[in-house]
């Protein structure tokens, strides 16, 4: 990245992320949602650019670009449908961790088929009784031979019951944070069950689900890292996962306001077009100021995940905080300026504010956002 620009190839990954969006989401997102359709088909396709695998290394058989260009990604494909492009962002996550973390072994057995979609990966830390105190998690891996044992529940687990690979954080040790290990669980194991699809606001393209876990019998070969570092591999994992979330809020609040421009323009009221009056302008001033604002945030905190930089924690917590919560309140303007026509199903925004509502919940609430911007600025 140039200062506070974008490099050429940079545009190039951008301009064929949008090329895909206008031809494979765009057209098809609202019949996802209103059907609830998970688009396997389209995601795969998605697959074939690199998109399911864009920070996996070139060794693990991905495109090894940088976070920011993850971003750029997501904020294209979330233009379209912000649901589908979060899925696509959480697969990535979870094939991340393996590559960057996982043994020979484990990386040979599901990287080829996760960088091509041919099996589609979910992250599971969350659980019933754990939500933002993640590390007072209660599910048990516990060693028998060559194998753990994992039994307990992970609750919202995007892709749940259709994804076929999942990356499962569980206790192998003391209570807190040093106890926990991640693992790689397949769906067909044995004691691998799934709760009923949740009944959701918005992300109607995607399943959400409980993942069970009675006794289910893992190789010890599936541990990622070693024993007790899961819960910092999990942790690294959202580093990024904040900025995508981020990034998909971008993408759509981006149309939302593109899509109130247009409104604006042809609606008329006392004579004249509602982008007349001086207020509507003003509005849409502040909308398009602040996506900017957290726009600059968001790509320069990007960066210094990639970098590996010692503040990326705080500069990524920030930009998801800004990102989510702009978005959210662009699109709720949005909304408002297509008065009652923006409360129909015949308009994407509506969709648009269902599915941004929960970009300030996952990957860590903003709440906790806060907390940990806070910590780190007082340490």
């Amino acid at each position: 990245m140039t200062q506070f620009d974008l490099t050429d190839d940079q545009r190039e990954i951008q301009d064929l992320a949008r090329r895909f969006t206008a031809d494979r989401i765009t057209p098809f997102a609202a019949e996802w949602d209103e059907k609830h359709i998970f688009p396997r088909d389209t995601i795969r396709a998605a697959a074939e650019l690199g998109f399911a695998a864009i920070y996996v290394s070139e060794e693990g058989g991905g495109i090894a670009l940088g976070r920011l260009e993850a971003a750029l990604i997501m904020e294209a494909m979330a233009y379209g449908c912000p649901s589908t492009s979060a899925f696509v962002s959480i697969h990535n996550m979870a094939s991340w961790m393996i590559d960057r973390f996982g043994g020979a072994a484990v990386k040979a057995k599901y990287l080829p088929d996760l960088v091509t979609m041919e099996r589609l990966a979910s992250y599971c830390l969350t659980e019933p009784g754990s939500g933002s105190d993640a590390a007072a998690l209660k599910t048990r891996a516990v060693r028998d031979g060559d194998d753990y044992l994992l039994t307990g529940t992970k609750q919202f687990i995007s892709g749940g019951g259709e994804n076929e690979v999942y990356v499962v954080m569980a206790r192998t040790g003391e209570d807190g944070p040093r106890g926990i290990s991640a693992f790689v669980v397949e769906k067909g194991m044995a004691g691998v069950s799934f709760g009923a699809q949740e009944r959701k606001l918005g992300w109607h393209s995607q399943p959400t689900a409980q993942v069970v876990l009675d006794g289910v019998r893992v190789p010890a070969e599936n541990l990622i890292g070693n024993e007790g570092e899961g819960f910092r591999i999990a942790m690294s994992g959202l580093d990024g996962g904040r900025i995508n979330i981020g990034a998909c809020s971008l993408g759509g609040a981006q149309r939302a306001l593109d899509e109130t421009i247009g409104y604006t323009r042809d609606r008329k009221q006392f004579g004249k077009a509602i982008a007349d009056f001086q207020n509507t302008q003003f509005t849409l001033a502040d909308m398009a100021t602040d996506l900017e604002a957290a726009r600059a945030l968001l790509y320069m905190a990007a960066v210094k995940v990639t970098d590996d930089a010692p503040d990326k924690t705080r500069f990524a917590a920030m930009a998801k905080r800004l990102a989510t919560d702009a978005g959210s309140a662009v699109v709720d303007r949005a909304l408002q300026l297509h008065g009652g026509y923006g409360y129909l199903m015949d308009y994407p925004i509506e969709r648009l504010w269902r599915d941004l509502r929960v970009h300030s919940i996952l990957e860590g609430t903003n709440q906790v956002m806060r907390m940990i911007i806070g910590r780190d600025l007082l340490k």
